[in-house]
């Protein structure tokens, strides 16, 4: 067992970049971005077909290359949440969180007694049942993340109960989403939407949480400044499709000079 990278860095106030896996989801990917040198791989479980098999393989392959393994999860029953952690997963990140209630239920399913009620499992994540058992439960509710997507107007009405959740580490705005809520779909620069994020960072700061962007408004810059440390900079989405883009228009390019 080891420190969880991310929660190093996000200590010692570093920032902690982060590749996203959403519709291919292979461990060769996984496996590249660890060679690339990112800190944490998200995982996507919400918005995708990745089956638990694929979601397992890509874990080993972030353990294996010493990334962190974060997992979206997608609402639902408890096992959602108990599966990818007994993959081995070392964070997890629940999508469309209501408020205080909700975060804290989420918390309760995936942290062992006494700050929840998880099932102790022995799993990929007890090394197959061969570590100390206290050991491993206290190490766990150290050093495994926790994440809530801020992305419903009632999550920001109620953002001071989420920030002060014991056991919650990270709250993630959703922009897309919360623009959705807000009445203002897709406008991310709206004041409504600045006015939401500022609220959001202020209750993290003010009660020792982190926060993040699923974005680049405002800047990576601005973020900083407003204490972010956590930062999805790509998904292999992005990177495929730039890739083919760019390969059409310089054979265009090419077959007409």
């Amino acid at each position: 067992m080891r420190p969880n990278r991310v929660l190093q860095k996000l200590r010692e106030g570093k920032p902690v970049l982060v590749g996203a896996v959403w519709t291919v989801p292979h461990w060769k990917i996984v496996e590249m971005l660890g060679i690339a040198g990112y800190d944490c791989v998200w995982i996507e479980m919400e918005h995708s077909d990745t089956t638990w098999e694929q979601m397992s393989q890509m874990i080993l392959a972030a353990r294996a290359t010493g990334m962190e393994a974060m997992v979206r999860i997608p609402r639902g029953s408890y096992n959602n949440v108990i599966r990818p952690l007994e993959a081995g997963a070392t964070g997890l990140l629940l999508p469309h969180c209501t408020g205080g209630e909700d975060a804290r239920e989420f918390v309760r399913m995936a942290r062992f007694a006494p700050m929840g009620w998880r099932g102790i499992g022995g799993s990929v994540d007890m090394r197959y049942g061969t570590l100390p058992l206290q050991e491993y439960c206290e190490w766990a509710n150290r050093e495994i993340f926790l994440g809530v997507m801020i992305e419903r107007k009632e999550a920001v009405e109620d953002i001071e109960a989420i920030a002060r959740t014991e056991g919650l580490d990270l709250l993630l705005v959703g922009p897309a989403d919360l623009s959705q809520s807000l009445g203002v779909r897709g406008e991310v620069t709206h004041p409504l939407m600045q006015e939401a994020i500022a609220r959001v960072a202020e209750a993290c700061n003010r009660h020792g949480k982190h926060w993040a962007v699923a974005g680049t408004v405002p800047s990576y810059a601005e973020q900083m400044a407003m204490g972010a440390r956590f930062f999805n900079i790509v998904n292999e989405m992005s990177v495929l499709m730039e890739g083919f883009r760019r390969a059409k228009e310089q054979f265009e390019q090419a077959v007409e000079s």
